[in-house]
């Protein structure tokens, strides 16, 4: 219970912190293209009001998605409709109606049994309360792409990014070992610095596993802000974009930055 309410606030603190900041917009803002292909600034509150409203058991718009580009599989094409459907829609009202969804949801959320079994977005089962971990990390990296879009930084330090963290870093290991091919005994650190700030590292082991290990005489060591992090990891850029300094084996050390983004 006490898990379900810590993500239940931090969801509700990086959503307010984005109205927030969408009550600061001028007429140009929503229009601004983000680093998520295909959409703008409008486009982004326009997703999270369509999983909300999917949380709150409404149906999905009915509305025909044409065949964008940045759409690559069916399910982008789902998460497209309720943006779609908005793009005739102004900024301000998209924002009302995400505000709205927002009381909606914080109303519905304590009569949900926090055990209750869902479909998480990656396709496994998991408690509601798992689910409310994701949708904290969920708005909080669409936020930060509407602030990167806008000029405005902040809330980085969120207890929604600390949401982020749990989830993304779940991927090093991953990369590390099988995206990296990083031979058995291999180390590779991770300095990351904010706030929030992480360090961490990855070993392989001798059947090609990677797991956490001691930041200590890593091979390779890749620092880098908290930022650029999340942009490579939520896959709003590529590396070549980024300030990250690698020491140590940099062949290695190029690899696992090549293969960073894990998120579809």
């Amino acid at each position: 219970m006490e898990q379900m309410r810590a993500y239940t606030a931090a969801y509700e603190q990086t959503v307010r912190s984005t109205l927030a900041l969408a009550g600061t917009f001028g007429e140009a803002d929503w229009d601004r293209p983000t680093e998520c292909p295909g959409w703008t600034v409008k486009d982004q509150l326009s997703h999270l009001v369509g999983i909300e409203l999917e949380l709150l058991g409404e149906p999905p718009a009915e509305v025909d998605v044409p065949e964008f580009e940045h759409i690559r599989n069916d399910f982008g094409r789902s998460l497209e409709r309720a943006v779609h459907a908005r793009r005739p829609v102004p900024g301000p009202a998209v924002a009302a109606e995400l505000a709205d969804a927002l009381e909606r949801r914080l109303a519905q959320i304590p009569g949900i049994d926090p055990e209750r079994v869902v479909r998480l977005p990656e396709g496994r089962d998991g408690t509601y309360t798992e689910l409310m971990r994701v949708r904290a990390m969920d708005c909080w990296t669409h936020e930060q792409d509407v602030r990167r879009a806008v000029g405005r930084p902040g809330n980085q330090d969120a207890p929604a990014a600390h949401c982020f963290w749990e989830l993304l870093s779940r991927g090093l290991p991953l990369i590390v070992a099988r995206r990296a091919k990083a031979g058995p005994g291999r180390t590779v650190a991770f300095e990351i610095t904010g706030p929030p700030d992480f360090h961490v590292a990855v070993r392989v082991d001798d059947e090609g596993r990677g797991h956490w290990a001691e930041p200590g005489n890593p091979d390779a060591a890749l620092a880098m802000e908290w930022e650029t992090y999340v942009r490579l990891t939520a896959g709003r850029c590529t590396a070549d974009a980024v300030d990250v300094r690698v020491s140590g084996d940099r062949d290695l050390g190029d690899r696992v930055l090549a293969h960073m983004a894990l998120t579809p």
